[in-house]
Parts: structure tokens; C-alpha cells; sequence
């Protein structure tokens, strides 16, 4: 098979392209290398074209081993012939593929497989040709107590067995009964007797029907959820009568040329391999697609939200006050430099409050904070009103000088994963959890994406039934979110830690290690080429990693920008023709715009990579995420209990899922803005309308303190 050119007719995309893109892959390249420095190889693809690439290749490799298994499994069996080799060769999928092995699979000891051991085979060909007769003289040829055949009974009981099979594994009827289910069937869901109690959560679906391939995806995982947890039964199957008369017209042939006593047993025999066999197979078959589909678009959902949080804005290189808050066990502090490095700790208690914000107010002028991280947990909001009151009630003088003081709330999900994890242990060998966990909040203001990065993606809480997807998928999938991330924004190489450096393009968590190891024995790096001389970077990999890596005051300037060193050479001809050195030209937005890029084109290098460096040498080393803008909750609303219907509050999106979007409000519970909700119209993805971080401002439509569910809106009022 050739892969380009089936890739190109499943994706509409040009065979050239696909094969470029096939070749790096194979190459080594990554593909964020591959999008963003050989785009004219690729026709300028982007991350989403080059992924897909990736991911059918690997789907056709795939099918391709399945191809070569099965041959294998029918020669060791003798049952390969030149017309069944080439019908293998001709499928296109997995699916496909398997419908035509069902027939030829190694039995095991079925029903059929008995009776054709009893010699009843050419009766079962006898029924289904359904225009011989008299049955009754056939039946006795089969009576046998030798056999186990006893009577006319049990010799027709096995034909039936044998039909039925064989009906079951036929691969057009499989593939027709395929589409009826895919078109027609039901989802039923019932709740167990005596599991009412037990699982009211899945209450909505204690007798729910819906047709299948169209519910939502967050429903069908729901309803799987609990059967799994034993709560739930659910059956996906379409009309048996439709789907009977369906078969029908594959192996039945027309009343008035037929027998009345082989077209009763053949009716007989269909009947049985569709209840029996067929449509257990189908529901089986029908539910791992819905399961599949639902995965792949929770998937996408959790991918979407990860992207936004890890872009979310930082806030950048400031002195951060982080307080990890606590009623019983205290708040713990943590106090770090514009690097992001510990230097002091403490802890305080709420109940303590004129002590508590006696050694803030020191800690804030000693260490000259200009912001302070707060965790969004339990005492959350009452921490922050301290730290307001705090700062509000400091000297002019001791404050000043630092500029303005932001109190921002801080998502510390995933923050106690990380203190418990490897990398904290090393980071701070010394300090307990609370001390890492304070940390790991102040980080994530200064840079959510360096410090997200040491967290499990699965940890931070933007997901949507994580842990009921497929795993591996799911872990797939995240990978290239932060690695597509990571690399958008560029790596500072000479202060990012080694778990960040992994994420590079052509790194891994060995090279990075020994990256990181270098440094601290050699100190900074000065220049790219001095990579090479980390062990196991070679070539291939300061090939794939060196235009995402920044080092800032290099020696050259280019090595802290996105212009990949092969293209060093066109810059210095440009500065050479301009009449100015190279430090000059960079970042001089002006001198560059009129560059004539026609005579910089070789074949290798045209014009989509040198306006790429035009646009680089204007603003080299830009951060692509959006500036850092302090977000503060209403200040008169701190519980559940102080919201009420129609008030408007400002609020921060956590979390985007099929249905709606959680907005935090600030009352340590997040409300619902139900799909419905979002706009004032209608909204069929509610990331067409709000992201993770985003900052929106929501009426309250509904309380429910019992329960703890708040109900919000983002239509505008008009009342």
C-alpha cells in the first residue's frame, strides 16, 4: 500500500505534501520542527495537518502488521488462497479486515462447529438453497446414533447451528447489519435493582433512551461510567424486526421460489444468528465505537482546555509572595525571588490574625514583593482579604517602591501532586510538601507553562471523564499539547528546568538531564553550538531542538530568537547588504521591513521560512501568550450562601466540556454556564466562545446550597 497516496485521499491533502511529511517523519524530524522550519518541503502544513499525517501513518502501519497476521495465521492453517490473499490486500481498514476473517478465524468449539463434526454440513446447505425438497427424506440420511444425531430434531437443530454461524461472519451482512446499528440504534440505560440508593449520581439515566450515534459524548460516557461501577445496564441495539428483514435479503430468496419447510428453518436459522450471535457481536462492536468516539472528542476537550491553561498568561520575572491557605493546618508562605528561587518560608494561622499579618507585612518589605500568589483551596478567599488588608494598612514607604502589590488567586490544582512527586523531592530535598506546594503556586503566576510542565496533565484538573477515556490515547494526546506548547513559547536554556528542556523538540528527559547537568558544572551557556557539546546531543538532535532554545546576552543575538542556526547565513548577508553589523539589524522592526526577500530565495530556503525570519529578526524571542492582567473576585461575596439569583459577579473559566463551561466565582465551588447559556445565540462548542484562564463576568441564575450547584449565565440581562 502506498501510504502518501492513501493518506492523501483520506485527508484531501496534496500527495507531495504527505510524502514530504512522511519522510521527515521517518527521518526523525519532530513535527513542530517539521511546521515550523521545513515549510517549504511541506507546502507550509501546520502542527494539526502534520499530526494527522502522523497519526493515519501509524494507523496504516497498524493495519498493515494486522494484514501480515493474518496471512501468516491462514498459510500455518492452509486455508490461504490467491483470491482470499488479494481480498485481504484490498481492505482498507481494521474493521473491514476483520469482517473478512471472522469466517476463517481458528475455531473454538461452538454450536456449528459440533454439528459439523456430526456430518451435518450438507444438510445446512440443503436449507439454505431453499428450493430443494422433500426436507424429511434429507433429514433421515443425517439420523445417526453413532453421530449424536438421534432424530429429525437434532439433525435440523445443527443445520440451523451451522446457518446461523455462518450468517453471523458473512462480511457483507455484517458490514449492512454495521450501518443499521450506526443509523437507528437505541442507547437504553436502567438502573440495577436495589443500586437506586447507591447511584444517585447517575440518576438522569436510571431509564434513558436516546438514539446512539448521535447522544453527546459527556452522556455516553457518563452512562458507561456506571455500568461500570455496576449501577447501570445499558443496550445499544436497533429494531430486531428491521434488522432481520435486513439479513433477510441477503439469504432469503423470494416466497414463491422457495419450499415452505426449508424457508421455515431458514427463517429459523436467521432468527437465531441474529439474537444468538450477530447482534451481541454488533452491540459489542457498536458500543466500542461510541466509546471510541466519545474518548476522542473528551480528548479533544481536555487537549483544548490544557493548551489554554499552559498559554495562559505569565505574569513574568517578579518577586512573588505565595501563600498555600489552611484553617486547621495554617497557611504556609513561601517567598522567591524573580527566578522563581526559594528564599524564606513561613507559616501562619488565620485564627492568629493580627500576628499573621504582622510577619506578611515584614516578609512583603524584606523581600520587596511585587505580587503575591493565593492559593484558590479551602480559606482561599478569607487568606486573601489578609493579604489585602495587609498590604492596604503598610507605610507608603515600605511598598512603594515596589510598585503595585497584586493579590491574584492562584489555581493551586495539580500543586500538592507536584510536592509529593520525584521532581519536587529533588528540586527541595530539605523542605516537606507544604513548602513545595507554596512554591509550585507562586511558579505557576510567574510562568504557568515552566511550571505545568512537572505536573501529570491528568492532575490539573481541566479534563472531562479523564479517567474513564482511553489511556493511552489520552496520554498521547496531552504529550503533543505540551510539547506543542513548549515549543511555541521557546525554552531558555540556561534557567529552564530539565523537566521543560524534555519537552523540546529532538530532547528527551536523558538529554535534558544531561543538558541541565552540564550547566551547573560549566555554568551558562554563551551560544547554541555549545549544545553539541552535551552528551548524547548530537547533530540530529541540536538539528530538531536548536530554533526552540533562547539564550539570553549570547553572543550572537540570533541564538536568542526562533531563527534556526542553518539560517544564520541569510541574516548575515541581510545585515551585510543593509550596511549594519548583526546586533544592530536585530530587532530593528524599521530597517528590516523593507528587505527585498526575493534575493535571499534558494532552492532550499523560499519564502514562507525567510518572512518567518523577517518577522523574527522585528521581534525576536516574542512571547506569543497574552500579557498578564491581575484578576480580583467581588470582595462582599466569599461563600456559596452569599450568592444570589440575578447578582453579576466577575469570574474565571477552570474548566470547557461539551456542555457548558465552570466558571470560579470565588465561593470555593464553581458554578455551570450551561451550553445554553453562553451567548446570545446559539453556540454548538462552547470553546467557540470562552477558554480555560479566560476572565468573563456571569448573573447567577440559580442556588442549590444543598447540593452545592450554582447556575450561571453569560447572556445578557434583559430584565
Amino acid at each position: 500500500m502506498d501510504a502518501a497516496l492513501e493518506i492523501s485521499r483520506e485527508t484531501g491533502l496534496d500527495k507531495k505534501k504527505v510524502e514530504a511529511v512522511v519522510t521527515l517523519l521517518e527521518d526523525g524530524a519532530t513535527i513542530w520542527f517539521i511546521a515550523r522550519y521545513r515549510k517549504e518541503k511541506t507546502g507550509s502544513l501546520d502542527e494539526v495537518a502534520i499530526s494527522d499525517i502522523r497519526d493515519r501513518l501509524e494507523a496504516l502501519k497498524a493495519l498493515s502488521d494486522r494484514k501480515k497476521a493474518i496471512l501468516k495465521s491462514l498459510t500455518e492453517r492452509d486455508l490461504l488462497t490467491e483470491e482470499l490473499s488479494a481480498a485481504i490486500e484490498k481492505q482498507r481498514t481494521l474493521t473491514e479486515l476483520e469482517d473478512l476473517y471472522e469466517g476463517y478465524r481458528p475455531k473454538r468449539q461452538t454450536r456449528a462447529t459440533k454439528a459439523v463434526e456430526k456430518g451435518l454440513a450438507p444438510l445446512a446447505e440443503f436449507i439454505r438453497s431453499q428450493t430443494k425438497s422433500p426436507l424429511r427424506a434429507e433429514i433421515a440420511k443425517y439420523i445417526s446414533s453413532d453421530k449424536d444425531v438421534p432424530d429429525a430434531a437434532a439433525a435440523l437443530a445443527g443445520g440451523r447451528d451451522i446457518i446461523a454461524e455462518q450468517l453471523s461472519q458473512d462480511p457483507e451482512i455484517r458490514a449492512a447489519v454495521r450501518d443499521l446499528f450506526t443509523r437507528t440504534a437505541q442507547i437504553r440505560s436502567k438502573v440495577k435493582k436495589k443500586k437506586e440508593d447507591e447511584g444517585a449520581k447517575f440518576r438522569d439515566y436510571f431509564d434513558w433512551v436516546e438514539p446512539a450515534f448521535k447522544a453527546p459524548s459527556h452522556r455516553i460516557l457518563a452512562m458507561f461510567r456506571g455500568q461500570a461501577e455496576g449501577i447501570l445496564t445499558v443496550h445499544v441495539l436497533p429494531d430486531e424486526d428491521q434488522a432481520l428483514k435486513l439479513m433477510g435479503r441477503f439469504c432469503l430468496r423470494h416466497p414463491s421460489k422457495t419450499f415452505p419447510d426449508t424457508r421455515e428453518e431458514m427463517l429459523a436459522a436467521l432468527k437465531d444468528g441474529y439474537k444468538r450471535l450477530l447482534s451481541k457481536s454488533m452491540e459489542t462492536d457498536s458500543m466500542a465505537r461510541l466509546k471510541e468516539e466519545a474518548d476522542r472528542l473528551a480528548i479533544e476537550v481536555f487537549a483544548k482546555n490544557l493548551k489554554e491553561l499552559l498559554l495562559a498568561p505569565p505574569m513574568g520575572e517578579k518577586e512573588v509572595m505565595a501563600v498555600d491557605p489552611g484553617f486547621r493546618t495554617g497557611c504556609k508562605v513561601a517567598c522567591l525571588n524573580a527566578q522563581g528561587r526559594l528564599l524564606h518560608h513561613d507559616l501562619i494561622y488565620l485564627h492568629q490574625p493580627d500576628k499573621a499579618k504582622a510577619v506578611l507585612s515584614k516578609l512583603i518589605s524584606k523581600y520587596r514583593i511585587r505580587a503575591v500568589a493565593v492559593g484558590n483551596g479551602t480559606a482561599g478567599r478569607e487568606t486573601e482579604s489578609l493579604v489585602r488588608e495587609v498590604i492596604a494598612g503598610m507605610p507608603d514607604s515600605s511598598h512603594k517602591s515596589n510598585g503595585n502589590i497584586d493579590v491574584v488567586m492562584t489555581d493551586e490544582a495539580g500543586a500538592s501532586v507536584y510536592s509529593a512527586s520525584d521532581c519536587a523531592r529533588e528540586e527541595f530535598p530539605d523542605h516537606d510538601i507544604t513548602v513545595r506546594g507554596a512554591v509550585s503556586i507562586g511558579r505557576r503566576l510567574m510562568d504557568p507553562l515552566a511550571e505545568l510542565v512537572k505536573i501529570d496533565p491528568k492532575s490539573i484538573g481541566v479534563g472531562q471523564y479523564q479517567h474513564d477515556v482511553d489511556q493511552a490515547r489520552l496520554r498521547s494526546s496531552l504529550d503533543d499539547v505540551v510539547k506543542s506548547c513548549v515549543n511555541q513559547v521557546g525554552v531558555e536554556v540556561n534557567t529552564a528546568s530539565k523537566e521543560l528542556l524534555s519537552q523540546v523538540s529532538g530532547l528527551n528527559a536523558t538529554i535534558a538531564a544531561n543538558l541541565v547537568a552540564f550547566r551547573n558544572e560549566n555554568g551558562p551557556f554563551t551560544g547554541r553550538r555549545q549544545l553539541l557539546k552535551v552528551p548524547r546531543l548530537g547533530p540530529k538532535a541540536f538539528e530538531q531542538s536548536a530554533g526552540f532554545l533562547r539564550i539570553k546576552n549570547a553572543k550572537n543575538p540570533l541564538d536568542n530568537s526562533a531563527i534556526h542556526p542553518e539560517s544564520y547565513d541569510v541574516v548575515t548577508a541581510i545585515a551585510r547588504n543593509l550596511g549594519w553589523d548583526l546586533n544592530t539589524v536585530v530587532g530593528n522592526k524599521d530597517m528590516v521591513q523593507g528587505v527585498d526577500l526575493a534575493a535571499y530565495v534558494t532552492p532550499d530556503r523560499g519564502l514562507p521560512t525567510l518572512k518567518d525570519i523577517l518577522k523574527e529578526l522585528a521581534s525576536p524571542g516574542r512571547d506569543p501568550r497574552q500579557p498578564f492582567q491581575a484578576f480580583s473576585f467581588d470582595d462582599t461575596v466569599q461563600e456559596i450562601g452569599d450568592l444570589v439569583p440575578g447578582m453579576t459577579l466577575p469570574g474565571i473559566v477552570t474548566n470547557v466540556t461539551a456542555f457548558g463551561a465552570f466558571v470560579d466565582v470565588g465561593v470555593h465551588q464553581d458554578g455551570l454556564v450551561h451550553i445554553s447559556q453562553l451567548a446570545d445565540r446559539f453556540v454548538k462548542d462552547p470553546n467557540e466562545v470562552v477558554r480555560v484562564r479566560q476572565q468573563v463576568r456571569v448573573r447567577v441564575l440559580e442556588v442549590d446550597t444543598a447540593r452545592k450547584r450554582i447556575s450561571l449565565s453569560m447572556k445578557k440581562d434583559r430584565t
